[in-house]
């Protein structure tokens, strides 16, 4: 059982893959976490084990009252919040001329908005703890497929609102970004993996959820991070590295 003075982090959309593997982790670490999902995320499943050191909390993200009450209940329950990893995120791919203006704010207020406001919500607790904050965006920040506008566009937001957070709340709480690549989020997913999906990285495969979670785990850590502040970390086997030819 984690002791009183145990750091506390928030991590959000950690119902799911990389968000369930950044809290899973912090757990193993031996940190107490308020997980923060929709109410049909099965939160409650997830983390049955580790029920005392774990707060659940329960709301859309992109609603100003779900950061407030996620912080409330860490701070109530754990009496003090370190660290705040702002995960979660959705994609609507769909054609531009197809995309609504309601799917549009939906993806950005889920994947940008929320961000904002976890961060001006969790401010006062992060700085007093001398804290840090991680956003989770993407390599889409950098490269695009096709009919990705909104996720695009939110996921480069948040790179932007990164830095600009570090700038603001600095020297006090560090603040910095992990851009994923291709990360197999389901457990099913690796089965229907092909040779040359892994092939084409650089590394040799493609990355699973514990690879975010390890970089996360890194940059919380004030004795190993404490120099860090305001950098996009790009997480992809190298493929923003790689020059691509058609044969």
């Amino acid at each position: 059982m984690a002791s009183a003075k145990a750091p506390v982090a928030i991590v959000t959309g950690a119902g799911l893959g990389i968000g369930r593997a950044i809290a899973l982790r912090l757990l193993d670490d031996g940190w107490r976490v308020g997980a923060v999902d929709l109410p049909d995320a099965g939160l409650g499943r997830v983390f049955q084990k580790h029920a005392r050191r774990v707060a659940l909390i329960e709301g859309d993200v992109a609603e100003e009252a779900t950061a407030r009450q996620a912080v409330e209940a860490v701070t109530e329950q754990f009496g003090r919040l370190d660290a705040l990893v702002s995960n979660a995120g959705i994609m609507v791919r769909k054609a531009l001329r197809n995309l609504t203006l309601e799917e549009w704010r939906t993806v950005i207020d889920t994947n940008l908005t929320a961000t904002y406001l976890f961060a001006r919500a969790a401010e006062q607790a992060l700085r007093a703890a001398r804290g840090a904050i991680v956003t989770i965006a993407s390599t889409r920040a950098l490269m695009s497929e096709p009919n990705t506008e909104s996720y695009a566009a939110s996921k480069g937001g948040l790179v932007a609102l990164t830095h600009a957070l570090a700038v603001s709340l600095g020297p006090d709480v560090r603040v910095n970004c992990v851009s994923p690549g291709w990360i197999m989020v389901r457990r099913d997913e690796e089965q229907e993996l092909r040779r040359k999906d892994h092939a084409q990285h650089p590394v040799g495969r493609v990355g699973g959820p514990a690879d975010i979670a390890e970089i996360v785990a890194f940059l919380l850590d004030r004795e190993r991070a404490g120099f860090i502040t305001g950098v996009n970390f790009v997480v992809d086997g190298g493929m923003t590295r790689k020059m691509i030819y058609e044969e």
